[in-house]
C-alpha cells in the first residue's frame, strides 16, 4: 500500500498530515507556507508513494461554502494538472481547528505553544485524515 496525504489548505499556511504505508495511523507531517506548497509536494513525492490527496472542505455551520473555498478550488485544479495520477477527495473540515486547539490543551501545551498557528494547522490536517480513515475502514 501507499500513503494518504491530507492538506488543510490555508491562504498563508497549509497543514499536512500523512498515513503510514498500511493507512492505519494518521500523523502530522508539517506545516508549510502555502506559496511553496507545490515545491514541497514535488520533493515529497520523489521519495514517498502517495495514492490519495485529501483536502479539507471548509463549510459554515449552515453547510454553505466558506470564503476560503474560492482559493481552494484553483489550488485543486492546479494539483490535478501537476499530479494527475493521484486522485483527490474532499473531507468536511468543520470544527477541526477547534478540535486541534482542544487537543493542544489536552496535551498539556502551554498557552504560548497553543498560539502556534502552524501547529494548529498541522493538527487540523491530522484530524481531517483520521476522520477519513475512521469512515473508510
Amino acid at each position: 500500500m501507499s500513503k494518504i496525504l491530507a492538506l488543510d489548505y490555508g491562504k498563508k499556511r497549509t497543514g499536512i498530515a500523512v498515513t503510514d504505508d498500511m493507512q492505519i495511523i494518521a500523523s502530522g507531517l508539517t506545516t508549510i507556507d502555502t506559496d511553496v506548497l507545490f515545491e514541497f509536494l514535488e520533493n515529497y513525492l520523489k521519495n514517498e508513494k502517495v495514492e490519495l490527496f485529501l483536502i479539507g472542505e471548509p463549510k459554515q455551520m449552515d453547510y454553505t461554502v466558506s470564503e476560503i473555498e474560492k482559493l481552494i478550488l484553483p489550488f485543486i485544479d492546479k494539483l490535478k494538472k501537476k499530479f494527475p495520477q493521484i486522485p483527490i477527495k474532499r473531507v468536511d473540515e468543520r470544527f477541526t481547528s477547534k478540535m486541534a486547539f482542544q487537543t493542544m490543551i489536552d496535551s498539556g501545551l502551554s498557552k504560548k505553544q497553543r498560539q502556534n498557528k502552524a501547529l494548529v494547522d498541522q493538527i487540523s490536517a491530522t484530524i481531517i485524515l483520521q476522520s477519513y480513515l475512521y469512515k473508510e475502514k
